[in-house]
């Protein structure tokens, strides 16, 4: 066929060379016709067939393909791959121009095929961000990390087509540049190994609440991604965190109090070790009434008694054998107050205790768990309990030690001006006037 269209033009005096060109020319335009229609017809038919059907679909993928130009991308692979395939006998009598024709329909389809792979990762992404996958798996780090190696694999292909080289060589050329290549993707090298490492040991996920105070971080974890993990912190402010971060430097995970059932209250009371002493009948006789007592005062008292009476206590003296105080009883009504309170955790850890008295006198810590978990209820569950403690405080005879404050020193100074003669009281105001003076000069 194409001896015969030469010869045909040959018949209207061009010769050989001039017959070639203008064949050439010819298939050249056709080509080019070929591949505008064939592009038009996909990207206006084809594409637009798949859109709507992409929208009446009940899945929603497809609607993510359609959204990131997934098609769109595919559609652009048809003109190179014609090209392709059509520049062998349309550029046969130029055989030096035909590999380079097709090296640039490589190159081109390298790069279409790369975002096809990219947008299609997007989609993919996209479709699982509600997911509860992603609570447990960084997705975004891994997309990413496949991201890397696409544009890396295609770049390299893209290279080695340039320089006319194969892709094996170019790969194993990269080694004497490892040193650089670590240089240059220093953190995105150490972001990937962390990722690696918080994925296989579980170790933080999107949702979990998170403590980094170095890079004042604390809140819930929003975004893991390669290189950096963002948090939001309670007041909704945004700390980005590098990944390596996490692994290097250590963090604080709140996710095992969210999957415990329960949140920890450790709040302690000073009380004045001066309040603390024995019962006496009075005293264990307005006890008595507490309902939440009187279970342990009866089992209590009966114990103290049979002991001393097989030891043979002389209770004549408060001091000797074994007699119930007011600070114990108070313990024993938390102990019974917290056991029936319907916001703790009666499965957990349960703890009411002395802790080592100091200067401010003897502090009994409260150590349970509330059953929420959620943030203002919990912190409304602990204000209540301390509310209830210090306003039962009296009743035991108790009191909380707390630093004097000025109305103290105030009805201090009255009390003390009250029972001064008036000489004194005198002596005093004539000493803090002239004092008042050297202050003002």
């Amino acid at each position: 066929m194409i001896e015969s269209a030469l010869a045909y033009l040959q018949a209207y005096g061009l010769n050989e060379a001039e017959s070639k060109i203008a064949l050439t020319a010819g298939m050249v335009f056709v080509s080019v016709v070929i591949m505008i229609c064939i592009e038009l017809l996909t990207k206006r038919s084809l594409l637009g067939v798949i859109h709507k059907f992409a929208a009446r679909t009940t899945t929603r993928y497809d609607d993510l393909l359609v959204k990131h130009k997934v098609f769109n991308w595919l559609a652009h692979l048809i003109p190179p791959l014609l090209l392709y395939n059509l520049v062998v006998p349309v550029l046969q009598f130029y055989p030096r121009s035909i590999d380079v024709v097709q090296s640039l329909a490589l190159l081109y389809l390298t790069v279409i095929f790369v975002l096809v792979i990219l947008s299609a990762l997007d989609a993919f992404l996209e479709y699982y961000d509600q997911s509860p996958i992603v609570r447990k798996l960084p997705l975004k780090s891994f997309i990413q990390v496949i991201k890397t190696v696409v544009v890396s694999v295609g770049g390299v292909i893209v290279i080695s087509n340039l320089i006319g080289q194969s892709p094996v060589v170019l790969f194993s050329g990269l080694g004497a540049f490892t040193a650089v290549i670590i240089l240059i993707f220093k953190d995105s090298i150490l972001g990937f190994v962390a990722g690696i490492q918080l994925t296989t040991n579980n170790l933080v996920k999107v949702g979990d609440w998170i403590e980094m105070p170095a890079y004042g971080a604390d809140g819930d974890v929003i975004d893991i991604s390669l290189v950096t993990v963002s948090v939001q912190n309670w007041d909704k402010t945004i700390s980005t965190i590098p990944a390596y971060a996490l692994i290097s430097e250590g963090f604080k995970n709140w996710r095992g109090m969210s999957e415990s059932g329960g949140r920890r209250i450790k709040r302690s009371v000073t009380i004045d070790m001066n309040s603390v002493r024995f019962c006496d009948e009075e005293m264990l006789d307005k006890f008595s009434k507490v309902q939440l007592l009187q279970s342990y005062l009866r089992n209590k008292e009966r114990e103290v008694a049979e002991y001393n009476q097989r030891h043979g206590i002389d209770t004549s003296s408060p001091v000797n054998g074994r007699r119930l105080t007011n600070l114990g009883t108070f313990r024993a009504y938390l102990v019974a107050y917290l056991r029936n309170h319907p916001k703790i955790n009666p499965d957990m850890t349960f703890l009411i205790r002395h802790l080592e008295p100091a200067e401010n006198g003897i502090p009994v810590q409260i150590y349970v768990f509330s059953n929420d978990q959620e943030w203002a209820n919990y912190e409304a569950i602990q204000a209540d309990i301390m509310d209830h403690v210090l306003a039962i405080l009296p009743f035991f005879e108790l009191r909380v030690f707390q630093a004097p404050s000025g109305s103290d020193i105030a009805v201090a100074g009255q009390a003390l001006q009250k029972g001064l003669s008036g000489d004194t009281k005198r002596e005093l105001e004539s000493k803090m006037q002239e004092s008042r003076k050297e202050a003002n000069q």
